[in-house]
């Protein structure tokens, strides 16, 4: 089955929330370049500054990953970035956390937030922890953010009003996969670049592979699902709509 295109002609403003700088970076950025091109704003949403990802001190490390992150959103068209000081490799889920998000949620008012996914094992290996906690809690603060009583102060005194998304989309793999994103072409090639941009970061990874190798590789793997050459694959649900229920198993 031939996957079908997001919707992205109804988006108007997307939020993306990971953990650190670089995780955009892994192709989802390509998506994000075809998206701001369209004219749809893009937030990104950061909850560390990725100090303890080099061998660096953890102060200088922080620097470097921030404005390398400045430069890949730069790449793709993204000119909103907030990035928070949570503690990078021992994120914890929690209030905290969905708290931050949040208010990220209400004040960015996007109808679309992309996150990831929170599952421990996957088919490249056990999840990162850091990446797990953001992927549930981003996915919990999209329910809390539109809900008054939850988180009431930002309401009541940072005069953030309630706001509800329509979409909650994660980077998908073909066979979980709902929707995809085509991105042949120029969003590819600023994809790539988005990555490259996090050049003192990919130097101290040992046998990390040119950005300009793997993400062309990956992508066009991923294309195959859409019938095009090149593709980002996401999970998409639509929050707004009713909900399905199966009558496989209802007796008259």
């Amino acid at each position: 089955m031939t996957l079908p295109a997001l919707p992205e002609e109804s988006f108007r403003r997307v939020l993306c929330v990971v953990a650190h700088p670089d995780d955009m970076e892994y192709g989802t950025s390509a998506a994000v370049a075809r998206w701001t091109a369209r004219g749809i704003e893009v937030g990104y949403l950061l909850l560390t500054r990725g100090e303890a990802g080099m061998p660096n001190p953890p102060e200088e490390t922080a620097r470097l990953r921030v404005a390398e992150q400045h430069a890949a959103c730069a790449a793709v068209g993204v000119e909103h970035l907030t990035v928070l000081g949570h503690p990078d490799g021992v994120l914890v889920y929690g209030l905290d956390l969905r708290r931050d998000i949040c208010r990220e949620i209400r004040r960015f008012t996007p109808d679309v937030v992309l996150g990831t996914g929170y599952q421990i094992e996957t088919p490249y290996g056990f999840d990162q922890a850091d990446h797990r906690a953001a992927g549930l809690a981003t996915l919990d603060a999209v329910r809390d953010a539109g809900n008054r009583w939850v988180f009431p102060e930002q309401v009541d005194d940072e005069g953030l009003a309630p706001h509800s998304v329509r979409w909650y989309i994660v980077p998908g793999l073909a066979d979980s996969a709902t929707h995809g994103v085509e991105v042949t072409g120029e969003p590819l090639r600023r994809g790539v670049a988005s990555l490259e941009a996090h050049a003192a970061y990919l130097a101290a990874l040992p046998d990390h592979p040119a950005p300009a190798d793997f993400i062309p590789t990956f992508t066009a793997m991923s294309g195959k699902s859409m019938g095009v050459d090149h593709a980002v694959l996401f999970r998409a649900h639509d929050l707004q709509a009713p909900p399905e229920f199966s009558t496989d198993n209802v007796q008259d």
